[in-house]
C-alpha cells in the first residue's frame, strides 16, 4: 500500500513511485521493454516480463535491485500471475519455430503456438513450460493471466480466439527438452483439466473474486467487462461499458488484425507478429518475399501507410495486395472481402511513430551524430523525414535464394525499439550494424567510425 511499480517499455526500465504523493522515488534497469509485472504475495519480489529480450527480471524489492533474470525462450510476454505461495510467478508467451508458414507446418506448431511458463521467484533456476494448442483449434494470441487464491487453476485468456480457457493444476510443466507443440493429452482429456470459455470480443485481463468462485476479464473489442463461474465454467454476467455499438472503419479493421480465427485452424494473427502494430522482434518464413527458405524479421508497421514500397525487397508497390497476401498466405486463412481489406488498410493508417523517450534530452553527441550521419553518406539510402527511400540496394547480405534482388531500407524512425536489426534479425544492436554490416567504407566507401564517432551517430539514431 506505498508504493506504485510501473513498468517503462521506452526506456527498459521499472519505476518505483511514492503511492501517497506519486513522487518517483528511484529506477531500475531491467531488460529490453518490459511489459508487464507482478508482485509476489508476500511482497518481497518483483517479476518483470521483457518481451523483447525474452526473459524475465525478478527485483527485490527491499533492496531494489536485480536479484536474477530467466531465459525464456519466447516472445510476446504478456501478463503474469504469482503462486500464492510465492514461489513461480507464471507467464504467458508465444514460442516461433522458424517453418516456412505453410497450412501443414501451421497446424504442426512449427510456425508458432502458445505457452505457458513458469519461472522461480525466490531463487535463479530453469523456466518450465507446456504447450497451450490443441491440434486443429489452437489458442491465439494469448494475454491475460490470473491464479486462483488457492493455487488450483490457472485462467488465461486467448484474446485472438476470442475465449478464456480454465488449467486445473497439477500440470506437466517441463524444465528441458520441451515442452511438445501441442496441449498434453492428459491435459486436454482429463476431467476439468482444460476448460474453454468462447466470450467474442478480445479478452484481455484477468482477476479472480470471492475466494476463487468467479473469475472477471475485461473485453476489449466488446467494450465490457465479464464474469464467469468457474465451477461451472460460463459466462453468467456481462457489463458494458459504453452505450455506444457503432464501429469505424479503422475499429472493424483493427478487430481483423487481432483475430486469429482468420488463420488456419486459429493459430495466430496479424497482432501476433505484427505486436501491438509494431514487430515483435522475431523471424518468419513467409511468402511474402516470393519463397520459402528465406526468413525475414518482422517488419514494424509504424508509419506504414506512408513509408512505400513494402517488404524487405520493396517489391511491393500496392499495400492493400499486400495486406490480401498477408492474409492469404502468411495466416493461410480464407479469402477476404474487399471491404475487409479496405478495413485493415483504414486500420494501419491509425499506427504512427511512438513518442520518442530520448528526444526530450539534449545531448550534443547526438548533434555531433547527426553530422556524422550525412558526412557518411548514410542518407543516400535513408532520406528524411521518413529516413526511407522508394528503391532497393545490393549492400553485400543479399543471399543466393533471394527471389528480388536489393533491400529496400525499413524507416529509421522508432528505430531505438527495433532491436533486433536487418533482415535476418542477427545484430543485436546499432553500434553491431554499423561497425560489423553496415560500415561506411563498405556501402560509401567513407572511413569507417571510430569509437567516439560510432557513440556519436547511434545517440543521433536514438533520437529519430
Amino acid at each position: 500500500s506505498k508504493r506504485i511499480f510501473v513498468a517503462l517499455s521506452g526506456e527498459d526500465t521499472v519505476c518505483s513511485l511514492n503511492a501517497t504523493n506519486g513522487n518517483l522515488i528511484s529506477k531500475i534497469d531491467v531488460g529490453t521493454e518490459p511489459w508487464q509485472l507482478v508482485l509476489s504475495p508476500d511482497g518481497t519480489k518483483l517479476s518483470v516480463g521483457n518481451t523483447r529480450s525474452q526473459d524475465i527480471s525478478i527485483v527485490d524489492v527491499a533492496k531494489w535491485k536485480m536479484d536474477h533474470e530467466v531465459k525464456l525462450r519466447g516472445r510476446n510476454i504478456r501478463h503474469l500471475a504469482c503462486s500464492p505461495d510465492s514461489n513461480w510467478s507464471y507467464v504467458l508467451h508465444d514460442a516461433e519455430r522458424g517453418r516456412p508458414a505453410t497450412k501443414e507446418n501451421i497446424d504442426l506448431g512449427w510456425v508458432l503456438g502458445s505457452r505457458l511458463s513458469r519461472v522461480p521467484v525466490k531463487s535463479d533456476g530453469p523456466r518450465e513450460a507446456i504447450a497451450l494448442d490443441p491440434r486443429g483449434k489452437a489458442v491465439g494470441d494469448v494475454d491475460g493471466l490470473a491464479v486462483s487464491p488457492d493455487g488450483n487453476t490457472i485462467a488465461f485468456s486467448a484474446g485472438g480466439t476470442h475465449e478464456i480457457v480454465l488449467l486445473s493444476l497439477p500440470l506437466p510443466f517441463v524444465a528441458f527438452g520441451g515442452p511438445g507443440d501441442h496441449v498434453d493429452p492428459d491435459v486436454l482429456n482429463g476431467p476439468g483439466k482444460y476448460r474453454r470459455i468462447a466470450l467474442g470480443g478480445r479478452p484481455v485481463g484477468l482477476h479472480f473474486l470471492h475466494g476463487g468462485k468467479q473469475l472477471v476479464t475485461t473485453n476489449y473489442f466488446d467494450n465490457s467487462v465479464q464474469i464467469i463461474d468457474v465451477a461451472t465454467a460460463t459466462k453468467i454476467n456481462t457489463i458494458p461499458l459504453s452505450n455506444s455499438h457503432e464501429q469505424s472503419l479503422e475499429r472493424k479493421g483493427e478487430i481483423i488484425f487481432h483475430d486469429a480465427t482468420r488463420s488456419f485452424n486459429q493459430w495466430y494473427s496479424c497482432n501476433s507478429c505484427h505486436s501491438e502494430g509494431h514487430t515483435n522482434g522475431a523471424t518468419f518464413d513467409t511468402f511474402n518475399d516470393g519463397s520459402y527458405g528465406t526468413p525475414k524479421k518482422t517488419l514494424s508497421l509504424r508509419g506504414v501507410t506512408r513509408t512505400r514500397p513494402w517488404t524487405w525487397h520493396g517489391w511491393q508497390k500496392d499495400l492493400r495486395v499486400l495486406i490480401h497476401d498477408s492474409m492469404t498466405k502468411s495466416l493461410q486463412g480464407p479469402e477476404p472481402k474487399v471491404d475487409e481489406i479496405e478495413a485493415v488498410y483504414a486500420y494501419l493508417k491509425t499506427l504512427d511513430f511512438r513518442p520518442n523517450p530520448h528526444t526530450t534530452v539534449t545531448d550534443p553527441s547526438a548533434l555531433k551524430g547527426k553530422k556524422l550521419f550525412d558526412a557518411k553518406g548514410c542518407q543516400i539510402c535513408h532520406v528524411p523525414p521518413y529516413y526511407t527511400s522508394p528503391n532497393a540496394y545490393k549492400i553485400g547480405l543479399e543471399a543466393p535464394e533471394d527471389v528480388y534482388s536489393g533491400y529496400n531500407p525499413p524507416s529509421l524512425l522508432g528505430i531505438y525499439s527495433r532491436s533486433p536489426y536487418l533482415h535476418t534479425g542477427e545484430a543485436v544492436t546499432l553500434e553491431q550494424v554499423l561497425s560489423e554490416f553496415h560500415r561506411p567504407s563498405k556501402l560509401t566507401g567513407k572511413a569507417d567510425f571510430t569509437t567516439q564517432e560510432l557513440k556519436a551517430i547511434v545517440a543521433f539514431l536514438n533520437t529519430l
